[in-house]
């Protein structure tokens, strides 16, 4: 069955929503958690380190994982709603 360019134009732009939110969550962490809030985070521990060293260190990558989850979850309900055909 042949989509509708309405249709395909909807779930592409719902797409880029769900990357430009996505990537939003991953610079603040990256780039604000990691270098610009370092100090006000180090002002917490967490299993004895500091905060802001924890998410330069460890912290981002969860992060990062959790966002590669949270994409495939969206994008599976996406395709679902849209009718998307799986391979």
């Amino acid at each position: 069955m042949e989509k509708s360019d309405s249709s395909k134009n909807t779930y592409w732009k719902k797409n880029l929503q769900y990357l430009g939110v996505l990537l939003c969550v991953w610079f603040v962490v990256s780039y604000g958690c990691g270098i610009l809030f370092v100090e006000q985070l180090d002002t917490i521990r967490i299993g004895g380190f500091k905060l802001g060293f924890w998410f330069a260190q460890q912290g981002s990558i969860y992060v990062f994982v959790i966002l590669i989850f949270v994409y495939v979850y969206l994008m599976n309900r996406l395709d679902n709603k849209h009718g998307a055909e799986k391979d």
